[in-house]
């Protein structure tokens, strides 16, 4: 039979294990709404898990009776001492080995769950569901019109990001352009970069405009949620206009509203690189 100590220390174990769980279903319980496959099967897992180290938990007390049962034998038949001595040790090996497998199982399955990037997206924009983004120095290397008119090269670190905008958000690209095979160019760059494949944005989506106001223009036409540009006089004068907007600079810039924010590229603001 286990001691009083032996039990108090179960029940204390379980108990702080079973806190543990509560905090985190609380947690999870909080988002709802938020929660995805991937969310919905670390619960389950966890549940799993909780049966599983519970168990473990349970095992020393039983190593506890079986070794104390042995010793009362071996008590009883001096000339077995020696035998039953040796059996004892790989009891207690084995109950020390029990508590570090439970305790391990337990830090393993309350480990932080890692956000995917479809979750930080999604947090990041505060849940908005129109979005309207500049070309230019956001999405593709190139940083002015003239360069356009050469080549439209898709920055690949991007690319991830900007899909998973396409999945929950209405977005919308937009630039500035000197000639019709500038445009050409710019569609075929992000054909080729897949970003038509996901269903999430069509080429009628991307807007072309021949001069800054113009695209100012087409933003506050369309009232986004978001709007993300590289040109800080362009993103002064939406500020009053649209919700929240993201400056991307490569150069460290002072917040000019409350409603504007500042990265070095897209993927940074969104943590992806």
């Amino acid at each position: 039979m286990a001691t009083g100590g032996e039990g108090d220390t179960f029940k204390q174990d379980l108990l702080h294990l079973f806190k543990r769980f509560g905090a985190f279903v609380t947690f999870k319980i909080s988002n709802l709404f938020s929660l995805d496959a991937r969310s919905i099967g670390a619960v389950a897992g966890l549940a799993v898990a909780i049966v599983f180290t519970w168990r473990l938990l349970r095992s020393p007390s039983g190593s506890h009776r079986r070794q104390q049962k042995r010793q009362g034998a071996s008590s009883s038949n001096p000339g077995g001492s020696a035998h039953s001595n040796a059996a004892v040790i790989p009891s207690d090996a084995c109950s020390t080995s029990d508590d570090s497998r439970a305790q391990n199982a337990v830090d393993e399955f309350f480990q932080p769950v890692k956000p995917t990037l479809g979750q930080i997206v999604r947090q990041k924009l505060s849940e908005g569901r129109k979005v309207t983004c500049r070309l230019l120095g956001v999405i593709l290397e190139e940083s002015t019109p003239e360069e356009l008119q050469k080549q439209a090269t898709v920055r690949s670190a991007v690319l991830e990001v900007l899909l998973e905008i396409t999945k929950f958000c209405d977005l919308y690209l937009m630039e500035r352009v000197l000639d019709d095979e500038s445009e050409k160019r710019v569609l075929l760059a992000l054909e080729e970069a897949g970003v038509f494949t996901s269903g999430g944005l069509v080429k009628d989506k991307v807007l072309f405009c021949s001069t800054e106001n113009g695209r100012s223009s087409f933003v506050r036409q369309l009232e986004p949620d978001w709007h993300i540009d590289s040109n800080p006089e362009v993103i002064s004068q939406l500020a009053r206009f649209i919700k929240y907007q993201l400056h991307i600079s490569p150069y460290r810039t002072e917040r000019t509203a409350a409603n504007v924010f500042s990265a070095p590229s897209l993927g940074q603001f969104f943590g992806s690189i």
